[in-house]
């Protein structure tokens, strides 16, 4: 799982990257992206990049290159290698508002981490851990309670398993197949 700076970060940011390194001598960034859209790191949009020390700060994205999972950023106000250099490691956020509309039925990883999951019969599982992308499809990661023998259980993301999705009460209800768990 990812170590995040989240602490230091203002609500309705979501974790979109992570600094990896300098690129160049001119101050640019390499970020290891977790989007899926590179949109969200288009030119003047507003990052917020959290180091482990010190306190988030607002960037404006001038120039941006995709390149595989990794976005090759200019930050305004970020001139010389040696400050890109001190940018590595931070985590990157975007302000949810400013990430691209989703299809119906989709969901940002950030609305679904941390949900309750429940069966259809009403039995609780867990809470949604982390989700691990596959090339079929997603598998949420459920992490059973304390007193179940299992630790966690591995729940297909496909729409004959998870049967349905409550953001707003943040809860998931499946319908898990026979000897899943």
């Amino acid at each position: 799982m990812k170590s995040s700076n989240r602490a230091n970060v203002p609500g309705g940011l979501i974790q979109i990257g992570k600094v990896i390194a300098a690129h160049g001598i001119g101050g640019a960034v390499k970020v290891y992206s977790y989007a899926e859209s590179p949109d969200c790191f288009a030119p003047l949009k507003k990052l917020v990049l959290a180091g482990p020390s010190g306190s988030p700060v607002q960037y404006v994205i001038l120039k941006s290159q995709a390149y595989k999972s990794v976005m090759r950023l200019t930050l305004e106000g970020v001139n010389t290698r040696i400050q890109a250099e001190a940018l590595t490691g931070a985590d990157v956020f975007l302000a949810k508002n400013d990430l691209p509309p989703l299809e119906p039925d989709a969901y940002y990883w950030s609305d679904l981490i941390g949900m309750a999951v429940h069966t259809v019969a009403g039995e609780y599982l867990g809470m949604l851990e982390q989700i691990i992308p596959t090339g079929a499809n997603d598998v949420y990661v459920v992490k059973t309670p304390a007193e179940s023998a299992t630790g966690e259980i591995l729940i297909p993301a496909i729409a004959s398993v998870v049967i349905d999705i409550d953001v707003d009460q943040r809860l998931m209800r499946v319908e898990l197949p026979e000897g899943l768990i």
